[in-house]
This record gives structure tokens, C-alpha cells and sequence, in this order.
């Protein structure tokens, strides 16, 4: 473990020393950081700007639920041409229009429509990244590849650790309109720190094995991605407390513990803080343990937390159960997209687009079950939910592991 600490700071050094790696990391932070800062105040602009009732606000939501299907498009797409970063700057540049148009949205349907049609594509652009820094990790191998992507997906995180309250800033000072167009910004921004820097055309043989010269397979077969699909479900699974939990624990604290506002707002803001100190950790325990077997603890941590949740009516617990959640995403982020690419090794940025847009799907089945659970048990039970969901989850990671941990080695 000494030896493999020490080799840490290479990954650093690795990406430092990467136009490609370097470039890619400033663009993840601007690219959580404006879809954060958006996120929790569209609700509030379709209400008090466009008028809309607050049922119909949430139903904004479900507007996601286009971007797998956007996300798979654009993964084939790359996969057939390699073209990862043309792809990106494509998908950023449509971004930039989206929030735009939403920004200066005068009917109510507008940004739904947009929402649903534009914007699934935009966040394709995370996932060409992914792929392009997979081509780069095989064409030029090092020791430290993991700790390469655990270093990007870093700046993904901590853009979202600083969106909401920019957002919510901006929003407050400059209204709602002026912090979508500055989410646009940020979405267009992106294509910046890459500059004009062309991808590594790196495509897949029949065997796995990268290659660079043709056009990889037009069409993947379903059961070659039925572990891809199996691992990115039970990542559903456990992803969909997050929305259960950031709907109805403020409402809990508030209402029910009657919690001050700083308290509450430390307890959800320690969560994302663990998450980054457990990221780097994350991978270096999977050298040791494997990745799946790690994501059945981490499983099991939503498991804990979400039972806290439910059980203690303590700031203390909650604390705790937050703490827990902080180690489900340092596990979960960190080693999510390395576990995808690896399950589909023939099709590298379908593999990361099906992963990448699976959150949209959790928050639609989490926003679900949790008005569900809310509806018949109230709060705090309703938190039993994930807690169930998670248990599931690392049941399937268990059996995941026992028929595919040797692709993961």
C-alpha cells in the first residue's frame, strides 16, 4: 500500500505533462460547474418567470430522460468515425444554444422542448471527453492511468461542489435569466481549454485490442453490452437515492427537526467534501480489492446512510449518514466510468454515453418512488427506500463480479 501511495503523484505529474488530460479536467470543472449552477434553480425560473405551477415545474425533470438515447447516438457515432473531440465541440456548442434559448424563453413550453431535444445532446460532450482520454490511456500506457481518469472525474465534482452556490448567488443578485446565460457560457467554454488539439484516432478490433487506422464495428450486439446495461442498472439503483435525499431531507431537517439553517446546510455540503478527499483513495484500494468488490461496499454504504436517515433524527446521524454518502460517490464516481469502458472494450464511447447519462434516468426513477414513499410512509421512512435500492444493488454488483471480475483485472 506504501509503494502504491507513493505512486500517486504521478497521475498528477501525468496530467500536468497532457495537453489532452489537462485540458480535459479544466473543461469538466466548467462543465459541472454551469450544469450544477442551472440545476436547482430551473424549477424556481419556470415559476416565477415563466409562470408555470409548481406540479408542472417538476415535471421539467423528466426532460431528461432523452439524453440516453442522445448519449447512445453520439456514442456510436464516435465510435464508428473516432472522432472523440470533434464530437465534444459539437456537443458543447449545442449546449451553449440550449441554455441560451432558455435563458431567453418567453413561453412555458420552451425550455421543455428545448430541455428534451437540445440538450440531451449537450450532455453527450462528457463522455467524448472520457473516450478520447481512454484512446490516449491505450495508445501511450502508464502505471497511473487510473489515477488519470480519477483526476479528471475530480474536476466534474468539484465544479459541482461550487455550481449550486454560484448559481444560487448569481441568481439572487442578477436573476435567473442571467445565471442560465452564464451557464451557457460555461458550457461553451469548455471547447476552450482543448484549444484546437485533435484526437488520437483510436478505434477497436474484434479482439478488444485498440487500433488506429479503420473505423470500428458500425453496430454492437446487444449481449455484448449486457454487462455494460447490467453494471450501469444497478448504478441506477444506487444513484437514485440521491434525488429521494435532496428533495426530502432539507424538508426533513426543516420541518420536522427544526435544524438551523447552517447546521442543515453543513450537512449536505460535507457530503460532496468526502467524496473528493475518497476519490484518489478509491483507486488506490482497487488495485488491492478489485473495483467491483470496493463498489459492493460502497453499495452497502448507501445502505447505512440512507438507514441513518430514516432511524436517527439527530443532526449526529444525519451527519453520519451524509459521511456514508460522501464514501458511495468517492467509490462510485471514481471508478464508475474506468468499470464501463472496461465492460465494453469494443466500443469506448458508446460504453462511457450509456454510463455517463445514466443519472438522468435515476432521477427520473428516484423523483418516482420517492413521491411514492413520501405519499405512503412520510418522512423520515420514506429514506427506507434507497436503503432497499442500494441493498439490491450490491447484491447485483456480487453477482456482477462473480461473472465478469476477470475482464476488470
Amino acid at each position: 500500500m506504501t509503494d502504491q501511495l507513493t505512486r500517486a503523484p504521478s497521475a498528477v505529474r501525468v496530467v500536468l505533462r497532457s495537453p489532452l488530460y489537462r485540458g480535459a479536467t479544466i473543461a469538466l470543472f466548467l462543465s459541472g460547474l454551469g450544469f450544477s449552477a442551472a440545476a436547482p434553480q430551473i424549477a424556481r425560473f419556470l415559476v416565477d418567470d415563466l409562470g408555470s405551477s409548481l406540479t408542472t415545474a417538476g415535471l421539467y425533470y423528466l426532460t431528461n430522460l432523452t439524453a440516453p438515447i442522445a448519449g447512445y447516438l453520439i456514442g456510436r457515432r464516435s465510435d464508428r468515425t473516432g472522432r472523440r473531440l470533434g464530437l465534444f465541440r459539437i456537443c458543447a456548442a449545442v449546449g451553449f444554444v440550449g441554455w441560451l434559448a432558455i435563458a431567453f424563453s418567453t413561453e412555458l413550453w420552451m425550455p421543455f422542448v428545448i430541455s428534451a431535444v437540445v440538450l440531451g445532446f449537450a450532455g453527450a460532450a462528457t463522455s467524448q471527453l472520457f473516450a478520447a482520454i481512454h484512446d490516449e490511456l491505450a495508445a501511450s500506457p502508464t502505471p497511473a492511468a487510473d489515477g488519470v481518469v480519477s483526476i479528471v472525474r475530480m474536476a466534474l465534482t468539484f465544479g459541482w461542489v461550487i455550481g449550486p452556490v454560484a448559481g444560487a448567488y448569481l441568481a439572487a443578485q442578477a436573476g435567473a435569466r442571467t445565471m442560465l446565460v452564464a451557464t451557457a457560457v460555461c458550457t461553451l467554454a469548455q471547447i476552450l481549454p482543448l484549444g484546437t488539439l485533435r484526437e488520437r484516432v483510436a478505434t477497436t478490433a474484434p479482439n478488444g485490442e485498440p487500433h488506429h487506422d479503420g473505423p470500428s464495428p458500425a453496430h454492437v450486439p446487444l449481449r455484448a453490452m449486457a454487462a455494460l446495461l447490467a453494471f450501469t442498472g444497478l448504478y441506477i439503483l444506487v444513484y437514485a437515492g440521491e434525488p429521494i435525499k435532496y428533495a426530502y431531507l432539507p424538508i426533513y431537517m426543516d420541518a420536522q427537526l427544526h435544524l438551523p439553517a447552517a447546521l442543515s446546510g453543513a450537512i449536505i455540503g460535507i457530503q460532496p467534501l468526502v467524496e473528493l478527499a475518497l476519490m484518489p483513495v478509491a483507486v488506490v484500494v482497487a488495485r488491492r480489492t478489485g473495483m467491483l468488490p470496493l463498489m459492493v461496499v460502497g453499495a452497502l454504504f448507501g445502505v447505512g446512510a440512507n438507514v441513518l436517515f430514516a432511524t436517527t433524527g439527530t443532526a449526529v446521524g444525519l451527519f453520519l449518514g451524509q459521511i456514508l454518502m460522501g464514501g458511495v460517490w468517492g467509490v462510485f464516481a471514481g471508478l464508475g466510468i474506468i468499470v464501463a469502458q472496461r465492460l465494453l472494450p469494443t466500443a469506448i464511447a458508446t460504453a462511457s454515453a450509456i454510463f455517463i447519462s445514466a443519472p438522468a434516468l435515476s432521477s427520473a426513477l428516484g423523483g418516482l418512488l420517492g413521491g411514492l414513499g413520501a405519499g405512503a410512509v412520510g418522512l423520515p421512512a420514506v429514506f427506507v427506500v434507497p436503503a432497499v435500492l442500494a441493498l439490491v444493488a450490491a447484491a447485483g454488483l456480487l453477482v456482477l463480479q462473480r461473472r465478469v471480475g476477470e475482464r476488470l483485472a
